[in-house]
Order: structure tokens, then sequence, then C-alpha cells
């Protein structure tokens, strides 16, 4: 007998979210389980605070994250919050594929604030008063794009009656559609985010741009000059923040497609870096088994083992916020410095998309079975098959092949010590697999 039969509901913005989470509530209802359903869109992170809090046994997520808008999906979390295991996901795919139905339960379903109670345990884990008033003393704007995803407001909510001093809200209204364009915390997205950040610092308004996905379990920054900021720069002035500043100590979790530059910054601060294939999913494995102070994967998500085996953009936006204020620097100056002290990273991520997912699948075989031994002019010091296919050509400097786990994409990953060397690679790979085709 379970002694709690507790399963959280939740939804992000897409079009019929809400009604498929009533529908999956009343499918719960109908195993004899007790659902709580989110009384409103939320993001997955709250999710997974629910569970925590309410000792539940798990959440369904209703939400295809970061995914285009016509994509819907199901995020499956376990008792501790984080992600199941693939063979979980894997027996439930096989349940749907058996046919297997489940009467739905015509009985009342509780709901809960899924979203003011995350709020509540993050203003809880902060000291949002002296953030507030360090921020105001640098006269620091905070621009924040939820890319009218669920994080929208979370921010403004969390600083309450000085967020409009301190917080500008943009693309906030829900959009089933998210402007015509993925909900993904990528540059190319982020045009309006960069502009309305360089317009309030050419006006001597000092600002950067916080920016969140459609669930908001992943964040990316743009800094007062402008630059995204990915979290491949942001994880090494959050491992320096935690380590120097709030004298934390644990292991770095960071996947293949990582920049050299968290490793590094990593290893001078004395700490132990892990690295795993691509998805928090082995993040958070890891989070449950040792001890970990900050895991990382380069699509923008981030875990502290301090918070949840999950990732959480919310609690890594007010972290990012606190190192700015303990350190009384702009952000950009923080980030010149690292990569001055340990050198120049230039990284970026090229999409090939393939209609027919075999040929994906089959362009990577034959980079795992046959992998060059020269990318442009340089040579292919080692091959590291972790997850797709790595080729590491000097520190800081590789090219990686790695096919998506949920798209028809082709994935190509670089990082360079200069622009020109990055952009050369790229081109060369591009050249490279249309030769394959």
């Amino acid at each position: 007998e379970l002694k709690n039969k507790k399963i959280i509901i939740g939804y992000d913005r897409r079009f019929l979210a809400d009604q498929y989470a009533l529908a999956i509530a009343a499918i719960v209802r109908g195993c004899d389980l007790e659902p709580l359903i989110s009384e409103t869109s939320v993001t997955t992170p709250a999710c997974s605070w629910a569970v925590v809090q309410e000792k539940a046994l798990g959440a369904l997520v209703i939400t295809a994250s970061h995914n285009p808008p016509e994509w819907l999906g199901l995020k499956i979390k376990g008792p501790w919050g984080g992600s199941v295991e693939s063979d979980f996901t894997q027996a439930v795919e096989q349940r749907l594929v058996a046919g297997s139905i489940v009467n739905p339960s015509q009985l009342p379903v509780k709901s809960l604030d899924v979203r003011t109670n995350h709020l509540k345990g993050l203003s809880q884990k902060f000291d949002l008063n002296s953030l507030k008033n360090g921020l105001q003393e640098i006269g620091l704007k905070i621009i924040v794009d939820p890319m009218h995803g669920s994080a929208a407001d979370c921010m403004s909510d969390l600083f309450s009656e000085s967020s409009n001093e301190l917080i500008d809200e943009i693309r906030t209204q829900r959009d089933p559609l998210f402007g015509g364009a993925p909900p993904e915390p990528l540059e190319r997205y982020l045009s309006l985010l960069i502009a309305k950040v360089k317009e309030s610092n050419n006006q001597g308004q000092p600002a950067i741009g916080i920016v969140f996905d459609g669930d908001g379990d992943r964040l990316a920054a743009i800094d007062e000059k402008g630059r995204y900021c990915s979290t491949q720069v942001l994880m090494p002035l959050l491992i320096n923040h935690l380590v120097r500043v709030k004298r934390k100590r644990g292991n770095i979790v960071k996947t293949v497609s990582c920049s050299d530059l968290i490793s590094l910054v990593a290893k001078d601060l004395g700490c132990d870096v892990v690295e795993l294939p691509v998805g928090f999913k082995y993040i958070a494995s890891e989070m449950l088994t040792s001890n970990v102070l900050l895991g990382g994967e380069e699509s923008g998500g981030l875990g502290f083992g301090s918070h949840l085996p999950e990732r959480d953009a919310l609690y890594a936006a007010i972290l990012l916020l606190e190192s700015i204020k303990d350190s009384k620097r702009l952000l950009s100056d923080s980030l010149d410095e690292i990569q001055f002290k340990f050198g120049n990273s230039y990284y970026e991520r090229v999409d090939l998309s393939f209609t027919n997912i075999a040929i994906g699948k089959q362009i990577e075989n034959e980079l795992r079975n046959n992998p060059p031994k020269f990318v442009a002019d340089n040579i292919v010091q080692e091959v590291i098959l972790k997850d797709g296919v790595k080729l590491r050509l000097d520190v800081s400097y590789w090219l990686m092949f790695r096919f998506s786990g949920t798209e028809p994409l082709l994935r190509i990953y670089c990082e360079a010590p200069s622009k020109a060397q990055m952009l050369n690679s790229l081109s060369w790979a591009k050249d490279f697999v249309n030769e394959l085709l």
C-alpha cells in the first residue's frame, strides 16, 4: 500500500496544454492515485519543487520545453523531483503501443498553487532584499525575456514591490506560437532582448538581459555590451562565485558538448570535473549519488546540489544576479576577466535538419566507424565517443557531431580559441556531412 498517492500535474502555455493536463488528471484519478493539478501554467522546475515539497510519487508535465510551437510533449518526474530514467520512459512507451486503457475518473481533482509555492521556496534560499539593494546601488536594470513561456512575470513577482525599479519584462503575454519561433534561448531568437539591452546602456542605464525557455528550465543572458552569453560562459562565472564567495565545495558535472573553459576554471579552483553524455538526466543521476556543486549542459540547463537534482533557470538567474551584486562589477567585465585568464573561447552549435531520421543516424555511425584524421588543416589528436563523435584538435579546440535525441537534427558543435578557427571548422564540418550524403 502506497503511503502517498500524490501525482503533480503541470502544464506550460502551449496550445491545449491545459486541456491535456485535465484529461491526464482524470486518468491518474482513474488509476486510484491522487492528482494535484497546477492552478495555472507553470515552469517544469516548479513541478519538480512541488514533488519534493508534497512528497509526491512524481509529476507529469505537459510541455514541449524549448521545441517549436507545433510540438507538445510529456515530461515525467520521479519522487526526487528529477527526470526518470530511460528504462522508465521506454516502459511507458511500450504501454502506449500496447493500447493499455484506463477509464478516466469523474471525481473532482484537487488543485495546487505550484507556481506560488516554487517562488516562495526560491525566496527562502536567497536574501532577495539584500540582492535588490545591491543591484540598485550598482544601478543595474534587469530586462527579462520569458519568450512567451511559463516563466513570465516570475522574476517580477520574486522581487514584488521593487520589481518596477529593477525588473523590466518583455514578451510576457501567452502566445502558443511563441512569436513564430521556438522558445529556445538562442541568440538568433533574441533580437528584441538584445536591442532593449543595448538601448538601455546607450541611454546611460546599465542593463543586462536574462532569457528563459518555454518551460523555464533553461536560460541564457545578454551582457551590458549586448553580447549573447550561453551557459558555456555563465557556468565558469557561477563556479567561481560558489567556490570563492559562498565557500561551497563539490564536483562540477558537465556534458561532453560543454566548453573546456568550464573544466579549466573548475580545476583551477580545486574542483573535480565529471564529464557525461548529453542530457540532463545523466547529470541528475550523478547529483543523486555524489556531492555535486553545479551541473550544466550546453543547451542552457543548470542544476545545483543545494537545490534540486533538476534544472531550474529561475534559481540560476538569481544566483547570477547575486554574483554580480557581490562582485560589484559589470557582468561583461567579469566574463572578460575569465577569458583573459584562461584563454579565449568561441563556441557555436549548428543544426542540420533531416526529414529522414535514419539518414542522420547513418551519418553519425559513419563518423564513429571512420572518423576523419584531419579537420581542415588541423590534426585530430583524440576521438571521443562518449556521446556522438567528438574530435579534439587542441586545448579549447574541438569539433563534435551528435544526432539529437528529441528532434530530426544532426548537431555540430565547435569550440575554438578564435572566431575564425571556429567558423572555418564549422564550414568544414558542413561540407564533410554533405559529402557523406
